[in-house]
């Protein structure tokens, strides 16, 4: 647990101490990419209060979710279509239902009250 924690402490002290900037041609691919991993991280606390967390399908849903994001991107650049607004929209639901599934394990958690299944609000 703590090196994760010095990780993502060393993570910011870098950020917040080095100036980059991403050029304009690649600002598109960045985003898609920063959703893909917010995608997967969220997916992956999800399983891992659902207790089902499989490495092999995190790290396979990084790779995959990520070079087709960045697919789709690229033949929007090549087509001059704005195609990677799919891939925002797909990945921001996905994010959003799986921080509300995380909010309803915790709260079950904490109110020791038995997990909703998939579909009860």
């Amino acid at each position: 647990m703590v090196i994760p924690i010095l990780g993502l402490l060393a993570g910011l002290a870098l950020g917040l101490l080095v100036s980059f900037q991403v050029p304009l041609t690649y600002v598109k691919y960045s985003a898609i990419a920063i959703l893909a991993a917010v995608d997967t991280l969220l997916g992956g606390v999800r399983a891992q209060c659902e207790g089902r967390f499989d490495l092999r399908v995190f790290l396979s849903g990084f790779v995959v979710n990520t070079l087709f994001a960045a697919g789709l991107t690229a033949l929007g650049d090549l087509l001059g279509l704005d195609i990677y607004l799919g891939a925002v929209v797909a990945f921001s639901i996905r994010i959003f239902n799986n921080i509300g599934f995380i909010r309803r394990d915790l709260l079950g958690l904490v109110w020791k009250t038995p997990p909703l299944e998939a579909g009860e609000t």
